[in-house]
């Protein structure tokens, strides 16, 4: 049996509302760009895809979507090459859609590359009646924990159009305990991670303390994405010994991550320092990463995401998942990838809580803080296209929100507010 063809690739570019979480370098504006891809084929299947929406993102995906139109659905392969000559934005040293660490030309490539390749599984499972874990080789479990991930937060934005919510401002250790209740009582979550960064560490370490005393048995995170200097993080490092399951991106670079783990002991995690195949070699070589937290979006698709895996058991490093903000389509993909990895030992993230909106039909429940890994054909999940419709709507409405840039929603509340050099401590 021949393979069917991609007869319409369509990419649909939206906006969905995002609240004011604030990271190291800013805080979240209201409104997040992300993109639907859908695969349609000369047999009548459609797949879906979702990955970033900024502009840079955006103009890779419109060429990639002419150039596929015709491919066999099979040639997953080839989706990397028929992107390669995409345009795509000069390299800077922190990508500002999600704090990603060093962003290049391949990095964005890849990213999008993620979503067509989801959408091609998607609809191959459609086509075989096959869920996507079985496509990827079957799963190895039933369900995926997840992680409650907790962020500094106002109450509400700046600006009378924004999106609003019933969580209410986290700015101090009693905020972030609280947070961290809600999420346990509404989605079951038994782990936390605690987005750094923000204020001195001091005031960070006591919150994870909080955190501790609140929850005496739960696996605890701390990231500041890099906001540390190597000396900040080793005194974090003693402060939170025996409370962290282990610290995030503490400080920049290779050099640093491995003196503050060789001096401290404590794990260390990353999404930052390997995002990429040419990074995993010196990062490992110099025991800067004991956990990589793998994302599906920056390693091109699901097949690399379970290539890292090998990878990384080769070198004896553990493997979880980032999260950005993403909607139930990313959710599935990333469930359907944590099934089929077999050096997950560490509960993934996920923003979902956080996320009012989406674009499929049934959005996922968290039990216990974990998803069933579905059996379905494909992903398990349908596009609810008025939603879509709505939040493209909004996309094309306001055309002042293209590319997510924390440092620019900062400057709206502190207006002599300048990107932070990392480390900011």
């Amino acid at each position: 049996m021949s393979s069917p063809r991609v007869a319409r690739a369509t990419v649909t570019p939206i906006l969905i509302a995002d609240p004011p979480l604030l990271n190291v370098l800013g805080v979240h504006q209201p409104w997040a760009p992300r993109m639907v891809v859908e695969l349609e084929t000369d047999d009548g299947v459609t797949g879906v895809g979702e990955t970033y929406g900024d502009s840079d993102y955006l103009a890779i995906a419109e060429t990639l979507a002419e150039r596929v139109v015709g491919e066999p659905l099979t040639a997953l392969n080839r989706l990397p090459a028929l992107a390669g000559s995409a345009p795509a934005a000069e390299a800077i040293e922190h990508d500002p859609s999600g704090l990603r660490g060093a962003r290049t030309s391949g990095k964005l490539v890849k990213s999008v590359v993620s979503a067509f390749e989801v959408a091609s599984l998607d609809a191959l499972g459609h086509h075989t009646g096959l869920p996507v874990h079985a496509l990827l080789g079957g799963k190895v479990r039933d369900r995926v924990e997840f992680s409650g991930y907790l962020f500094y937060r106002w109450a509400s934005h700046d600006a009378d159009d924004a999106p609003s919510d019933d969580w209410g401002e986290a700015v101090d250790p009693a905020g972030v305990v609280a947070q961290a209740e809600r999420m346990a009582r509404d989605h079951g979550f038994r782990s936390f991670k605690l987005k750094g960064g923000v204020f001195p560490p001091a005031e960070e370490v006591a919150a994870m303390h909080a955190l501790r005393d609140a929850f005496p048995d739960a696996p605890l995170r701390l990231d500041p994405n890099g906001g540390w200097s190597v000396e900040a993080s080793l005194e974090v490092a003693r402060e939170l010994d025996g409370v962290v399951e282990y610290l995030e991106d503490p400080t920049p670079g290779v050099e640093g991550m491995a003196r503050v783990h060789r001096e401290s002991g404590v794990p260390l995690a990353t999404n930052m320092l390997v995002t990429a195949t040419e990074e995993i070699a010196p990062a490992f070589a110099a025991g800067a990463v004991q956990v990589v937290l793998s994302d599906h979006h920056y390693w091109g698709g699901l097949l690399a995401t379970r290539d890292l895996d090998a990878i990384c058991r080769a070198h004896g490093v553990a493997l979880s998942m980032h999260s950005n903000t993403h909607l139930g389509i990313s959710l599935a993909a990333m469930t359907h990838a944590a099934a089929v990895v077999d050096g997950l030992e560490h509960s993934c993230d996920t923003h979902r809580p956080w996320q009012v909106e989406d674009v499929i039909r049934d959005p996922h429940v968290f039990r216990d803080g974990e998803l069933e890994v579905p059996d379905g054909p494909g992903l398990g999940v349908e596009l609810d296209r008025g939603a879509l419709a709505r939040l493209h709507e909004r996309w094309l409405e306001r055309a002042d929100v293209r590319d997510r840039d924390d440092v620019a929603a900062m400057q709206r509340v502190v207006p002599d507010w300048k990107q932070p050099a990392l480390p900011r401590w």
